[in-house]
């Protein structure tokens, strides 16, 4: 594609952009009574304009019907979690009895440790990535020091190569390789919080399991991002939270995908909880854990009904576009933005793209590493209606959203860095 650096240019993609109208479903955060740029969906996505109104429902039928609600009315509390099953699969690539929607991403990783790693004799060290998002760190940490592994000697962290920022596919093959004999697991994020970057989610499956190890993936930065296959990927299980690129709130719910294979198998040890037990005779109270099939046997407690009801809206917006849709403004949007990164011309000591160049191998997110004083630019970005993402040392993570954000947002945040630059 032939971009330019004009406005003209930026303002006629964004007339014929076929998704354009869903800007208009979002809330845009306002400065001196202007819209801002907000290019911050991969920290926290903006608010459905429908949400309101979808929790206003909920706490109309709460205030009506008291505990009936769980039993009638539209979408009935007791079931209300499955209404969300097929929008939810649609965006991850699964069956819907493969996923559920629940408490929050942490919890739901901690819970599918319990089921999927399973260290038995030699076979005991968990891979994953150098720099992962401190949530996965501290939870693979803490669950084998559960099972009396230290951690230097238990998690295997493959780190990008001397001067370079991200990880190469090939390395990661071929560490799990090299520790076929002692993996039991390899739990990775889709994509690297920090530098952007893409995994090969279905390469890294068939690595783990050709080594004899199981799967799995933190998507907190995947889902609602990138094109997801994961049931067709055979990836064992996935976690996600919803409140990124989802727009479902702050700290809102999270998914979980657990592939048919597993999930249709009652005897996998996990952690059980009462709405997690065959809904056909929950209400009977008895002892005997008997679990739902799919997905849904991994719940614990009564579904979140107002913060899913936010999620409910953002996953019809979400139906009403397409992933397939979104990905590929999302694809221009991200290289138009490096274009014009590019076109500022700043040697690699002052600005650095970190994130890589293959669309392929990256969602919506370019990571700027700037080298000096990339502090003070984040602040005056910020105090000039850019909102972005700071991430220490020195990262300004910008990620043009395509259900909200435009060629015009991406074009004035251009004007800024080179006006900024040209000083």
């Amino acid at each position: 594609m032939s971009f330019q650096n004009t406005l003209a240019y930026a303002q006629a993609q964004d007339q014929a952009d076929p998704l354009r109208t869903f800007r208009d479903q979002f809330h845009i955060p306002q400065q001196n009574g202007q819209d801002t740029v907000y290019l911050c969906g991969n920290s926290l996505g903006l608010q459905p304009k429908a949400a309101r109104a979808a929790v206003e429902a909920e706490m109309t039928k709460w205030a009506e019907l008291g505990v009936e609600g769980h039993f009638t009315g539209d979408s009935p509390w007791f079931t209300y979690h499955a209404t969300l099953a097929a929008p939810t699969a649609r965006v991850v690539g699964a069956k819907p009895e493969e996923v559920v929607v629940m408490n929050q991403l942490t919890v739901n990783l901690h819970l599918m440790l319990v089921s999927f790693y399973r260290p038995q004799g030699p076979r005991y060290k968990i891979l994953t990535e150098a720099g992962a998002f401190p949530s996965d760190q501290y939870a693979l940490e803490s669950q084998v020091k559960f099972h009396g592994f230290d951690p230097e000697d238990a998690i295997i962290e493959v780190a990008p190569r001397a001067g370079e920022h991200t990880l190469r596919t090939e390395d990661i093959l071929r560490t799990i390789q090299e520790n076929a004999d002692s993996l039991a697991l390899v739990m990775m994020g889709g994509i690297n919080y920090y530098t952007g970057q893409v995994f090969d989610m279905a390469a890294i499956t068939q690595a783990a399991h050709a080594a004899g190890a199981v799967c799995g993936f933190d998507l907190a930065h995947a889902a609602g991002n990138v094109v997801l296959h994961l049931h067709d990927w055979d990836v064992d299980f996935a976690v996600w939270c919803t409140y990124k690129y989802l727009n479902s709130g702050p700290g809102g719910t999270s998914g979980v995908f657990v592939h048919e294979r597993h999930a249709q198998n009652p005897d996998l040890p996990r952690f059980a909880g009462w709405w997690g037990h065959d809904q056909s005779v929950r209400f009977q109270m008895k002892k005997g854990f008997i679990p739902m099939p799919g997905a849904e046997g991994w719940q614990l407690s009564n579904s979140q009904i107002l913060p899913m009801a936010v999620h409910k809206a953002s996953l019809e917006l979400f139906d009403q576009a397409g992933m397939d849709n979104l990905r590929a403004k999302s694809e221009q949007l991200t290289a138009y933005l490096e274009f014009l990164i590019n076109g500022l011309q700043q040697p690699k000591e002052a600005l650095e793209v970190i994130t890589p160049a293959e669309p392929s191998a990256r969602g919506c997110q370019l990571s700027l590493l700037v080298h000096q004083n990339g502090r003070q630019l984040f602040d005056t970005l910020m105090a000039n209606g850019f909102i972005l993402d700071w991430r220490e040392p020195n990262v300004i993570r910008v990620a043009p959203t395509p259900l909200y954000n435009t060629f015009e947002d991406v074009y004035r945040f251009g004007q800024f860095l080179a006006a900024h630059f040209q000083r």
